[in-house]
Parts: structure tokens; C-alpha cells; sequence
């Protein structure tokens, strides 16, 4: 009734089966370890997404802080040279009336002294020109009582 084609089909059938339960359940755990495996990078990779995110984000902020920063320095720089300039400006304008006025001065000294000077040469001039004028016209007695008038006026003159 059955011939040997039909036992080695038999046979292939059960070897089959008794190889394929063990070889499915140790095929499905490899498949089972190796689909958690995906399943776990999967998740570390969410993960370092997420974080790398809020890592971004952050140097984001810091960034737009950072410019800000930058901003407000150069503001407060320029407003400080711009205050410097008008010190610089200032302390300019003072130093040249300083030196105007000290130049106003001492032109007016150098006027003083040189009409002291010329007073002084007029004063020797008149002197000089009166000794000459009283030389010519007196003689010498009436030179004598002009000497003895001063003498005695002298007197009074000191007390």
C-alpha cells in the first residue's frame, strides 16, 4: 500500500517538522533580539535627537545673548568716545582762552613797559634839555640861591 517514495516523503515530512519547531522558536528569537536591538538604537537615537535639540536651542540663546552683548558694548563704546571727544573739545576751547588771555596779558605788560620806557627817555630828555636851557640863561649866583631854595624846601618836604 504505500511504497518507499511515500515513507522518505513521510519521513522528509516529520524531519521537517521536528526541525522546524526548534529552528523557528530559535529563528524567532534571533529576530525577537534583533528587532529590541533596532527598537533600543531607535530609542538612544530619539533620545540624542532630543537632546541635541535643546543642546542647538541653548547656543541658540546664548548666541543671541552673546550679540546682544556686543551691541550694548558698542553702544556704551561710541557714547563714551563721543563723551571724550566733547571733553577733549572742551578742554581744547579752555586751553586756547588760557593762552589768548595769557597772551592779551603779556602784550599789555610789553605796552606798559614800553611806555614806562618812553616816559623814562622823555623824563632824561626834559632833564637833560632843562639843565641845558638853565646852564645857558643863569648865572651863578642866581644858581646858588635856586640850590639853597631846594635845600630848605627839602626839609619840608621830607617831614
Amino acid at each position: 500500500m504505500f511504497d518507499a517514495t511515500f515513507w522518505v516523503g513521510a519521513a522528509f515530512v516529520v524531519f521537517i517538522l521536528a526541525v522546524w519547531r526548534p529552528a523557528s522558536r530559535k529563528f524567532k528569537e534571533a529576530l525577537d533580539s534583533r528587532s529590541d536591538k533596532i527598537r533600543d538604537e531607535l530609542d538612544e537615537a530619539v533620545r540624542l535627537r532630543e537632546e541635541a535639540q535643546t543642546l542647538f536651542a541653548r547656543y541658540q540663546r546664548m548666541q543671541s545673548d552673546s550679540i546682544k552683548q556686543a551691541e550694548e558694548i558698542l553702544a556704551h563704546a561710541r557714547e563714551e568716545a563721543e563723551r571724550q571727544s566733547k571733553q577733549g573739545a572742551e578742554a581744547l576751547a579752555a586751553a586756547l582762552a588760557r593762552r589768548e588771555s595769557q597772551a592779551i596779558d603779556r602784550i599789555a605788560r610789553a605796552e606798559q613797559e614800553a611806555l614806562a620806557e618812553v616816559r623814562g627817555v622823555a623824563v632824561d630828555l626834559a632833564v637833560k634839555a632843562t639843565q641845558k636851557l638853565l646852564e645857558d640863561r643863569l648865572d651863578e649866583e642866581r644858581q646858588a640861591a635856586l640850590v639853597d631854595a631846594a635845600v630848605a624846601d627839602l626839609d619840608k618836604k621830607l617831614h
